[in-house]
């Protein structure tokens, strides 16, 4: 039966119409691909797809916080870690000061003067103590506490330990003077008792820090595969995105 023609009704105009819509339909489509980037930008797009990258943006959250804690943690124990690291080497100092004071052939004179010298140096460490302090927290006062920072998404945590310890060695040896050789003497078994207490600290803190920097490292990687994995799955192809937008806009 042939097509008849009509002043209402206009077949052929109706399905230029349609073709167009369908056209100006893909062109939407693509021009929001290219202008964003992603091919699921909304469940719209694809319901299952953008569901799952929703949970995955959920989880790539989640190791950012994990590695912000991290960064503060780590944070914590470098400035831990240089504070002991200066008064090591100020008890090097101590030491040569002290020996010294034991020499017998000092003048009183001498032997105050390098005294003042003793209490001048036995200052500094307190100093060092009081500024190793980073977001509020000390590891090396006397009232410190182990920081337990949070290590995964599952909220296991990793310890920074207090070393509280090494004030009770700093403190006995802030008791000593070597205004005489006799008190030189006691000083000097004082001196390596805290040379031992820092050393121990110094260990504890290296082996801390270590934990963390392979956790933050193990994290970022993590964050790279996860965004990898996000980018499979939402991520525009943009060559051949330009591409179609190209040929729709010549139709």
């Amino acid at each position: 039966m042939p097509i008849q023609n009509s002043i209402n009704t206009n077949i052929g105009a109706f399905v230029a119409l349609q073709n167009l819509n369908a056209v100006n339909t893909r062109l939407d489509t693509v021009q929001n691909r290219v202008s964003t980037g992603l091919k699921v930008n909304s469940a719209v797009d694809d319901a299952s797809s953008f569901a799952i990258a929703q949970g995955v943006r959920g989880n790539l959250k989640a190791f950012e916080a994990v590695s912000q804690g991290l960064a503060n943690g780590r944070g914590v124990a470098t400035v831990t870690l240089a504070g002991a690291t200066a008064i090591s080497d100020l008890l090097g100092d101590i030491q040569k000061k002290i020996t010294e004071g034991q020499n017998a052939g000092n003048t009183t004179q001498q032997q105050a003067i390098l005294n003042n010298d003793f209490r001048n140096l036995i200052s500094q460490i307190n100093t060092f103590i009081t500024n190793s302090t980073y977001n509020g927290r000390n590891l090396l006062s006397d009232a410190s506490t182990s920081i337990n920072v949070i290590g995964n998404v599952d909220g296991t945590t990793l310890t920074i330990r207090s070393n509280s310890n090494f004030a009770f060695h700093s403190s006995n040896l802030g008791a000593q003077n070597i205004s005489s050789t006799i008190a030189a003497s006691q000083a000097l078994s004082a001196l390596f008792l805290a040379t031992a207490s820092i050393n121990q600290v110094l260990g504890n803190l290296g082996a801390d820090t270590r934990t963390l920097n392979f956790q933050d490292d193990f994290v970022s990687k993590l964050i790279d595969a996860t965004n990898e994995g996000l980018g499979a799955i939402v991520d525009a192809d943009l060559a051949k995105e330009s591409s179609r937008l190209q040929a729709l806009q010549v139709q």
